[in-house]
């Protein structure tokens, strides 16, 4: 029995690579830190600068949800557990509010920021599902990146966030979620 592939657009390698490179930091983060190992380690001010930014970066994501959740009623119960877990993110990185549940029409066009010029969530739910799939995909990037550059438990935690928003793009992609 032969199986033919999907008519819809290949999902090809950048989903794969991106829970690959995620996976891949979070194991190599995982074999090599202790704190005592009494070499150099990463600059204790770059690990608590990078929390505080991932502590920000989480909370403005779910200020984006809350948006996306109040122009699209219909997507609420599909976005609502991704973005109860970016408020968990921004918590574990010591964000000290976690976004607010309900956004303003003020708070709904200032989340959907730069990935949105118009400074709007868009129309179409397809749309609105595809900005945050970007700004997921960006901040795993983003987080990927810097998780090299601090030490320890700030990295395998930012490994650790950054696979969890490469699975959230995943989700958002996905058809019917």
């Amino acid at each position: 029995m032969s199986f033919s592939p999907s008519p819809g657009p290949p999902s090809g390698p950048r989903r794969r690579s991106l829970f690959a490179s995620a996976a891949g930091a979070a194991l190599l983060v995982g074999c090599s830190g202790g704190s005592d190992s009494g070499g150099a380690e990463a600059d204790p001010s770059a690990a608590d600068r990078a929390r505080a930014r991932a502590a920000r970066d989480s909370e403005e994501l779910a200020e984006r949800y809350a948006a996306v959740i109040a122009a699209h009623p219909g997507l609420a119960e599909r976005l609502r557990p991704l973005r109860e877990e970016v408020v968990r993110h921004a918590e574990a990185f010591g964000a000290v509010r976690a976004a607010s549940p309900k956004a303003s029409p003020s708070v709904s066009a200032r989340a959907a920021g730069p990935a949105d010029d118009s400074g709007a969530v868009p129309a179409a739910e397809k749309d609105a599902l595809a900005l945050l799939a970007g700004a997921e995909r960006k901040l795993a990037d983003r987080r990927a990146e810097v998780l090299l550059g601090v030490p320890g438990e700030s990295a395998r935690l930012l490994a650790s966030v950054a696979a969890a928003g490469a699975a959230h793009v995943y989700l958002l992609s996905a058809d019917g979620g």
